[in-house]
């Protein structure tokens, strides 16, 4: 979830050198290259298949370790990438990007504020590789910032169509729209905040160009997931693209109160997925269904537990 509030991550498609700082309010951090530059938007699918990893077992039973080996191949066809020779060396160069940068950054608890410096994985290691340079094996230790995400569950799920964004930018307008809209009704955001967001160098008139291209395209083909975008002027506006779930939302959220304990259990219930968005299509379908709730609290329980343990697909 913090990748996805600040731009950890490079649009850039070349080796991106650029030291960037990040601000809100009090807050802040800093994201540092190392000689192969920053980790890109797509360095990040990397750690998405090794969450999700962690994610499947656990909600197996199963324990979980910051260091984890899997198939190379696997990750690549997971995350819809090439899987020849030149997919695996891209691998390499990605693995490399990863191990390399260098976060900073100001933690604030209990009034103190506390100074960070921390990296996105820690080591990776070819275990196994073929004569021809082909990885068999890869083995991925997380850093300390990922893995404490994974053990308390600072995690989003991410719609697998995400693979299929070939842009940077698409794929991090999704990512701010899935962290900040979620099930709400719209979300809106000013174009100046927007590119910092992106972690954008470029001016305000092309970054706007840019996005209204994204928003042009999905227009004509519909190849954004979950969410729509359109401008106001200078401000951003995102919706969900389902609109009967959009409005039962809103219709239901008022009248279906849930207490904060509730959340707790519907997280036992259903270990692993995101708590809000099975509440938005909880609150659809009773909407939709036209079904009379006595208990909220009971009824939301009872419908996450059906759902049960997350499995990923990946």
């Amino acid at each position: 979830m913090s990748s996805m509030e600040h731009p950890v991550f490079s649009l850039s498609t070349k080796p991106d050198m650029r030291p960037r700082r990040y601000e809100r309010g009090e807050n802040w951090i800093e994201i540092s290259p190392s000689r192969y530059g920053l980790a890109t938007v797509h360095d990040r699918d990397i750690l998405i298949y090794c969450i999700s990893q962690c994610m499947a077992a656990l909600n197996d039973g199963r324990k979980v370790w910051k260091t984890m080996r899997f198939k190379a191949h696997d990750l690549l066809v997971a995350t819809n990438r090439q899987t020849s020779g030149r997919g695996y060396e891209l691998l390499k160069d990605a693995m490399r990007r990863l191990q390399g940068t260098q976060i900073e950054t100001n933690l604030r608890q209990g009034g103190k504020e506390y100074f960070k410096v921390f990296g996105l994985i820690d080591s990776a290691e070819i275990v196994k590789e073929t004569r021809d340079g082909r990885m068999l094996d890869v083995e991925i230790t997380l850093s300390d910032w990922v893995f404490d995400a994974i053990e308390n569950n600072h995690i989003l799920t991410l719609n697998r169509q995400y693979f299929f964004l070939r842009k940077p930018l698409e794929r991090r307008l999704y990512e701010l729209a899935r962290k900040h809209c979620g099930a709400q009704a719209e979300w809106r955001i000013g174009l100046d905040t927007l590119r910092d967001k992106c972690g954008s160098g470029s001016s305000l008139k092309e970054f706007r160009r840019l996005v209204g291209k994204v928003i042009e395209d999905d227009d004509q083909h519909d190849h954004m997931p979950d969410y729509a975008y359109s401008f106001e002027d200078d401000i951003l506006v995102v919706k969900p693209k389902k609109q009967g779930a959009q409005l039962a939302f809103a219709l239901t959220k008022a009248s279906l109160r849930l207490s904060p304990d509730t959340y707790d259990r519907a997280r036992k219930a259903a270990p692993g997925w995101d708590i809000h968005a099975l509440e938005s299509e909880w609150r659809a379908w009773v909407a939709g269904k036209g079904i009379t709730v006595k208990d909220a609290d009971a009824h939301f329980v009872s419908f996450c537990r059906k759902r049960g343990p997350y499995r990923s697909s990946a």
